[in-house]
């Protein structure tokens, strides 16, 4: 248990950006979740929609620390590869 008022505080402050960046996270996995599925139902205008409303928060994620830049920008070019690769 924390002893000092700095330290009592800092732990209320990172209990609260938990919660935030949990919130921000579940965003960023349903987002891609939501492209994999019109993907997997071969509906391309559906996945191409899924995709250009899930581009943005996947680079909000990498922006806000709540992953990497790099798997952020990884996600987005493996998606994006996929939405081409489909017929229709």
């Amino acid at each position: 248990m924390a002893n000092t008022k700095s330290a009592k505080k800092a732990t209320r402050v990172a209990a609260r950006r938990a919660t935030v960046n949990k919130n921000r996270l579940t965003l960023v996995r349903s987002s891609v979740r939501k492209v994999e599925e019109a993907i997997a139902s071969g509906k391309k205008a559906d996945a191409e929609a899924a995709l250009k409303s899930a581009t943005p928060q996947l680079a909000r994620g990498a922006q806000k620390g709540v992953m990497h830049k790099n798997a952020a920008s990884r996600k987005v070019s493996r998606l994006t590869a996929r939405v081409r690769a489909m017929k229709g």
